[in-house]
């Protein structure tokens, strides 16, 4: 039977593995597409798909809801590729200045533990924003029109709106959160050490490949229009980005638990985790 491996645009690592040929060469491989990585933990307890990537939040809210997570693979730090941002206009001149305000995000995402993190260090919590559910294109065009305050935005429409000069960043990324992809399964799945292992060394193989050719990814991602963003900006996110893949091990459990302890204090994780349990260390 086919492995069968979960895409969506925000996962640009298997979104890529699904238009890479031969990167799959001598396994049976089946891309299944979905909307919103968010949905993945649905997707894999109904044996829909098989693994997943995703943001760092993601895998958190599954096993805090029961599900038997197991992480097989992290990417690089990406301390870049996400900031909150607001207009140049905007009275809003550092993270005190949110208490009260309409913060576009993609709430369940990164999105919203780098939200946590920035509010953390000023004494807010997430109750003291008020919390716009909208798509990264959407976000864009609502803070433009004044209609939210603030936005998380990540790449490339970060990188996009900065060269516009649409927005100024009031917080990146940073050292505030590790911003990760994380490819992971539930074990009644049950993927065998093989598996993962052949999983892993091809996501490996991917990220070297795109960072010897990023024109190549960037022409991949134009072409299917995600984002809808040009060729100039997906060349300048993908050559800045770092694209190595590595097996999740214990500093990804430690980064893990520390956003679990993080939402679960602001009220938005339902229950304590202990994310070494989903580890094969």
């Amino acid at each position: 039977m086919s492995l069968k491996i979960g895409v969506h645009n925000a996962n640009l690592h298997l979104f890529l593995a699904s238009h890479w040929p031969a990167l799959f060469n001598g396994i049976a491989v089946e891309f299944v597409h979905y909307d919103d990585g968010r949905e993945s933990a649905r997707f894999l307890t109904r044996g829909e798909i098989d693994i997943c990537g995703t943001g760092s939040t993601p895998p958190i809210i599954a096993q805090a809801n029961g599900d038997e997570v197991e992480y097989i693979a992290a990417s690089a730090r990406r301390p870049h590729n996400g900031a909150l941002v607001t207009t140049p206009t905007s009275a809003i001149a550092d993270i005190r200045d949110l208490q009260g305000a309409r913060i576009a995000l993609v709430d369940g995402s990164f999105h919203t533990y780098l939200l946590a993190r920035l509010l953390d260090g000023v004494g807010l919590t997430l109750r003291d924003v008020r919390r716009v559910e909208l798509s990264p294109s959407a976000s864009l065009t609502h803070l433009l029109d004044g209609k939210v305050d603030a936005w998380i935005a990540m790449s490339p429409l970060l990188e996009k709106a900065i060269s516009k000069k649409f927005v100024k960043v009031i917080a990146e990324c940073g050292d505030k959160i590790p911003n990760r992809s994380v490819f992971w399964t539930i074990r009644n799945r049950k993927l065998s050490a093989s598996q993962k292992e052949d999983v892993l060394s091809r996501l490996i193989t991917l990220g070297r490949e795109i960072s010897a050719d990023p024109e190549r990814a960037a022409r991949i991602l134009t072409d299917a229009r995600t984002e809808h963003v040009d060729l100039n900006t997906w060349s300048t996110a993908i050559a800045a980005r770092d694209w190595s893949i590595h097996a999740a091990d214990r500093e990804i459990a430690d980064e893990q638990q520390e956003e679990a302890d993080t939402l679960l204090r602001h009220g938005d994780l339902s229950r304590e985790i202990a994310v070494l349990d989903a580890m094969r260390l």
